[in-house]
């Protein structure tokens, strides 16, 4: 059975106009709340004992310190402070209040021994970035999702170099930059309505996270793309049938590749622990909109500029 997907692109062109739409606005109304990695400032996660402080308790102890941006956050067995200050003088007082907040909470009786008590807390990791470091690691995100964008265009409009009719391909490669344009907006989008309403942070895991999904976004575009190319030379309908049938063809392996992976990034972001949970969480909704632009967006686009082209001679 075919389905009727590019004669119903004004369905799928409205969806992704609309998504966008909201996207766009939560970017320039709230914009992303960035980590440490992009403003400077410190992290420091540390362990407690038994009884874990809660974050109220946490904030309290270190309140004399007067941090700046002071975000606590807790961990399944550790808490986790982000602050802007990044000396090791503050450094020093921050572990030293929360170990005598330790000591409080969790007491260990030495039993009159002579060994001297053990304490329970640890600090399990400390990250400290000069604001000089933040800014050049934004400029350096912003310019390799530009350069991937640009290269992965570049190699769609070469490998389809012998597709010259009826659209040329150029035009490929121009579209599929489109889709990822799309899939790249929309997270980003997310994550600022995340930062918005939860407070979520994007650091450098975040671009890792958004160059994955342009990977995996143009595999799934170039699987479509290439069917096309097989089809049209021996296919006697026009071309936007012939479109129509390649994207049936590769719907149901494109859906099936994704599910697999989204099944497994949604079990991280539920059940994994909090330093990969965003980053799982990204690669799930960039991955989710990379399969749906791949079949719903980029193929459709092809056809509009067919069309367009059409007309043009026509006239």
């Amino acid at each position: 059975m075919t389905y009727k997907i590019i004669q119903k692109r004004r369905i799928w062109l409205g969806i992704s106009v609309v998504l966008l739409a909201v996207a766009f606005y939560a970017i320039f109304a709230w914009g992303l709340k960035l980590g440490i990695d992009f403003t400077g400032g410190t992290l420091l996660e540390a362990k407690f004992g038994a009884n874990k402080p809660s974050v109220v308790e946490v904030s309290d102890a270190v309140q004399d310190l007067k941090l700046s941006s002071l975000s606590v956050q807790p961990s399944d067995t550790s808490v986790i402070l982000r602050f802007q200050e990044n000396s090791e003088e503050v450094h020093q007082k921050v572990l030293a209040s929360l170990r005598k907040l330790d000591s409080v909470k969790n007491p260990v009786e030495n039993k009159g021994t002579s060994t001297p008590a053990l304490s329970s807390f640890e600090e399990l990791n400390f990250t400290a970035i000069g604001p000089s470091v933040g800014l050049e690691l934004q400029r350096k995100a912003i310019y390799s999702i530009i350069l991937v964008l640009l290269a992965i265009s570049l190699y769609i409009s070469y490998a389809f170099r012998k597709v010259s009719k009826p659209v040329a391909s150029w035009k490929y490669g121009t579209v599929t930059l489109i889709a990822l344009f799309h899939d790249v907006v929309i997270t980003i989008g997310f994550f600022a309505f995340l930062g918005k309403f939860w407070g979520v942070e994007v650091n450098t895991s975040f671009v890792a996270a958004v160059l994955t999904v342009l990977g995996f976004s143009v595999h799934d575009t170039i699987v479509v793309f290439d069917r096309i190319r097989e089809n049209l030379p021996k296919s006697a309908d026009n071309f936007e049938d012939t479109v129509n049938r390649s994207v049936n063809q590769t719907v149901v392996r494109s859906i099936n590749t994704s599910m697999t992976v989204l099944l497994v990034l949604l079990s991280i972001v539920l059940f994994g622990g909090l330093s990969i949970k965003y980053f799982a969480m990204a690669l799930l909704v960039g991955i989710f909109f990379g399969t749906y632009s791949s079949i719903f967006l980029a193929s459709p686009l092809v056809v509009i500029l067919e069309k367009w082209q059409n007309r043009k001679r026509s006239n």
